[in-house]
């Protein structure tokens, strides 16, 4: 007995209108692109230290009424940390005021490492930032004024481990030769997660238009 051949209907699978597609399309391309920003900024959140620095550049963090934030204390514990065993280099702190801080960034990082035993005459004061391209810029001015010459000069860049890939690159734009980091920890959680997301973002403004 011969058999009937059963027919199967093809699957075409759903069909997606155009504009959907492209929508799509953008938002993984959005995805990949914020992934690899981040793995960047991850790449450069940690301890890296070539050859002998002279200069120490703590970067500054919000102040508070009680004093530095948590982050910025982070930042502070890392400098003295590795002022302990190179107690010979001259230290910047730089950070100016914002409308909601009680004094300078740099006034309260020199007031806590000098409360802490540094020296106060081997720290220099940089006031007048607002930014961290302002950051290398005023600090890279500060030097020169006392005699530095940049290109002869190695310096180590203190900042929470988030901030270290944009922190070398603008401190290279500024003039910066040989640039040395160290990474913080961020003891706040809420604020390494939230700066872990606004990061990246930070990284691309900053290549775009810190110039």
């Amino acid at each position: 007995m011969k058999r009937r051949a059963i027919e199967v209907a093809s699957y075409k699978g759903r069909r997606y209108p155009a504009w959907f597609k492209a929508v799509l399309a953008l938002v993984l391309a959005g995805v990949v692109t914020f992934g690899a920003l981040l793995g960047a900024v991850l790449a450069g959140s940690y301890d890296h230290i070539q050859g002998q620095p002279q200069v120490m550049v703590i970067l500054g963090c919000q102040v508070k009424d009680y004093g530095p934030s948590i982050l910025l204390q982070d930042r502070l514990d890392k400098a003295l940390s590795y002022l302990g065993t190179n107690p010979d280099l001259t230290i910047v702190v730089s950070g100016g005021q914002g409308p909601d801080e009680p004094t300078t960034e740099a006034r309260a990082m020199a007031d806590y490492l000098i409360e802490r035993g540094v020296a106060e005459e081997d720290i220099l004061l940089e006031e007048e930032s607002h930014n961290t391209a302002q950051n290398f810029q005023y600090t890279a001015q500060l030097l020169e004024e006392v005699g530095y010459d940049l290109e002869q000069t190695q310096v180590v860049v203190v900042s929470n481990g988030f901030h270290l890939t944009r922190a070398r690159m603008l401190a290279e734009r500024a003039g910066f030769e040989e640039v040395s980091t160290l990474a913080a920890p961020s003891s706040h959680f809420a604020s390494r997660m939230g700066m872990y997301i606004r990061e990246p973002l930070a990284l691309v403004k900053s290549f775009l238009f810190d110039r």
